[in-house]
């Protein structure tokens, strides 16, 4: 696939053309800064905010997204019989909650996460029940990697075609590629970053 080549990534700025801007990889960080020196909404995923800088730039809009308010569960005490609710927010003490129940090994998976977002009448010792049965369900198979983490998609499919080399040969292939505009899926190209 034929990518067209620029000496470097384009600094994000006002005079940046959206279509070029939609090419490139911008970090999290950098999309942040720049919705905070334009007055633009700075929170939420990076999606959320590639999407608004996006808009900004082609329409000079400042889309504002308002929050749900937060549920119980959020702002008050969780115990098993507690309701999830809608807008579910992974909290410090929701988090407290199910390291006491399940243990150290508790972390909020992609999987979880989904099922606490689309059972908002069951309670948190459904949820408990719920978190055993996923991990179960992805013994002996691969976790799913959230689109917007295109870096550990990268370094994945990587070591996927090259399992031999290093995680600096992939990251330095990564640092390449994400220079360019198009795609930062991973591609038998992207060896010539490391002299392959």
């Amino acid at each position: 696939m034929f990518r067209h080549v620029m000496t470097e990534r384009p600094v994000l700025s006002n005079n940046t053309d959206p279509k070029i801007f939609g090419e490139y990889y911008y970090l999290k960080e950098e999309l942040t800064a720049f919705c905070r020196s334009n007055g633009l909404q700075t929170t939420g995923s990076k999606a959320e905010l590639t999407e608004r800088v996006r808009t900004f730039l082609s329409t000079g809009e400042r889309t504002v997204i308002k929050r749900t308010g937060r549920n119980a569960s959020n702002t008050g005490a969780v115990t098993e019989g507690t309701v999830i609710g809608p807008g579910v927010v992974c909290s410090q003490r929701l988090r407290d909650f199910f390291l006491d129940k399940i243990g150290s090994s508790f972390k909020f998976n992609i999987e979880f996460l989904k099922w606490l977002r689309s059972n908002p009448e069951s309670t948190y010792s459904d949820a408990v029940t719920a978190y055993g049965e996923i991990l179960e369900e992805r013994k002996g198979k691969r976790s799913i990697i959230g689109r917007q983490f295109e870096y550990n998609t990268y370094i994945r499919e990587f070591f996927d075609e090259n399992p031999g080399m290093t995680l600096d040969d992939a990251i330095r292939c990564w640092k390449h590629k994400k220079s360019l505009p198009g795609s930062n899926r991973y591609e038998k190209d992207d060896l010539s970053a490391i002299g392959r």
